[in-house]
């Protein structure tokens, strides 16, 4: 296996959650001279210094200053959060007087049948109060705690009554035998090491406890959860970490929390949480409103967000005439109607700069009668509108609980990346 196949299959298997997700980032950056800076804080940006600050815990947004004068802003965005399963508060339900399950709601559009007959556990963070002072504390159940159990074959009556799956009947997981009231409190306190009379609340969510790893005749796929993704996140980080950076553009890696859901949060791709660091970032190296106007103009984005594989098995659910395949290469994705941000310029653009630099692309687009999904890249345009393209990894099994994607395709990526943030693309 691959150094970087490894090093994704240990970014996500340390990842249960998107809390998670972006304290690993920041760690990372962190390791590597990033001076951490808070929203409610000055801040003091030098030339020639990197910087990261980060929002609700589970956004991210780092960038390297080159120069006070600078020109532009090169950006790589993707996304902390996957399709899952949040805890509902006082969520133990007894059923017949001896099981406790726990009570459960949808987090985004998952394969629900994939999340079955599988250990579980839970993560996340929890809010607590010490000393007078409230604060979050992340949290991981690294044991296998919680089993979704299947409905037998026997008690369904058909094959379509087995798919009808009701999220509030069908998918809520088995935890204990004879849980008391309140038991599951009393559990994530003693695992997080705190009284339970000191935990406030709790953002968390189920994970799949499957580790990430290489499969194939010729280990040629990584298999693994939250591919979608992760797989994007860690290839831009690394990405960043690995170039050589511009010296005329501010480079940056945002990482936002739930794409999934739309959004549309304080902390999403969709809030002021973007706008706000490029104005601070201007406005602290001098430059005016109408130049903050001049360098967003002068800027470029990756939208990065993985995209659909054509299926072995079903071939003819995709454009015949673009076969995106695992270990193809970096993903080009076009849609008419703008749920993907990419243009013949921007587009062209990009595909010259991975053919300069002998990095492998394919083109993606939806059959003309199949609706596609959206991602981050055209949200963020409502608050920054610069040139971009949506690019992705090609996979198989988007938002299944455990997904497949090809190992030369995450080298591919962050040879991508790096070239882009080594780049001076700018606008047109």
């Amino acid at each position: 296996m691959k150094n970087n196949v490894k090093n994704l299959i240990e970014f996500i298997d340390h990842s249960p959650s998107c809390f998670h997700v972006i304290e690993n980032a920041r760690k990372q950056f962190m390791d590597h001279g990033f001076i951490e800076l808070k929203e409610k804080e000055y801040w003091n940006l030098e030339e020639g210094k990197s910087y990261f600050v980060t929002r609700n815990g589970s956004s991210i947004i780092a960038f390297h200053l080159p120069k006070k004068d600078f020109q532009g802003f090169h950006i790589v965005a993707s996304h902390s959060d996957s399709p899952t399963y949040r805890i509902k508060e006082q969520p133990e339900m007894r059923v017949e007087n001896h099981y406790t399950k726990l009570n459960i709601e949808r987090y985004g559009g998952m394969i629900p049948e994939t999340w079955f007959d599988r250990p579980l556990s839970v993560a996340g963070r929890i809010i607590i109060e010490e000393s007078g002072q409230i604060k979050d504390q992340l949290l991981n159940v690294d044991r296998d705690l919680l089993i979704i159990p299947n409905l037998a074959i026997h008690m369904s009556r058909s094959t379509k009554e087995s798919k009808a799956l009701n999220p509030q009947k069908d998918l809520l997981p088995l935890c204990a035998c004879d849980l008391s009231k309140d038991g599951f409190e009393d559990m994530i306190a003693k695992e997080a090491g705190v009284k339970k009379e000191d935990i406030l609340s709790y953002d968390l969510f189920l994970y799949n406890r499957m580790k990430g790893t290489s499969l194939g005749m010729n280990e040629e796929f990584v298999a693994a959860p939250k591919l979608d993704d992760l797989e994007c996140a860690y290839s831009s980080i690394e990405g960043m970490l690995n170039a050589k950076l511009s010296k005329d553009y501010v480079t940056m890696c945002a990482i936002f929390d739930n794409e999934e859901v739309g959004s549309g949060t304080k902390q999403g791709a969709g809030s002021t949480f973007f706008p706000e660091v490029l104005k601070r970032i201007c406005y602290l190296t001098g430059k005016n409103e109408e130049e903050y106007c001049m360098a967003v103009a002068d800027s470029f984005m990756l939208s990065a967000d993985n995209a659909h594989a054509v299926h072995p098995n079903h071939p003819e659910k995709s454009d015949d005439e673009f076969p995106v395949v695992l270990n193809g290469g970096v993903v080009i994705k076009y849609n008419a109607s703008q749920r993907y941000t990419t243009t013949g310029m921007t587009g062209g653009v990009f595909g010259s700069l991975c053919e300069k630099n002998d990095i492998k692309t394919q083109l993606f687009v939806n059959r003309a009668d199949m609706p596609g999904g959206s991602t981050l890249g055209n949200l963020l345009s409502h608050s920054f509108s610069v040139p971009m393209v949506d690019i992705g990894l090609p996979q198989l099994a988007m938002h299944s609980a455990v997904e497949t994607a090809g190992c030369e395709d995450v080298e591919t990526m962050i040879e991508a990346i790096q070239a882009f943030y080594e780049s001076e693309i700018c606008q047109i």
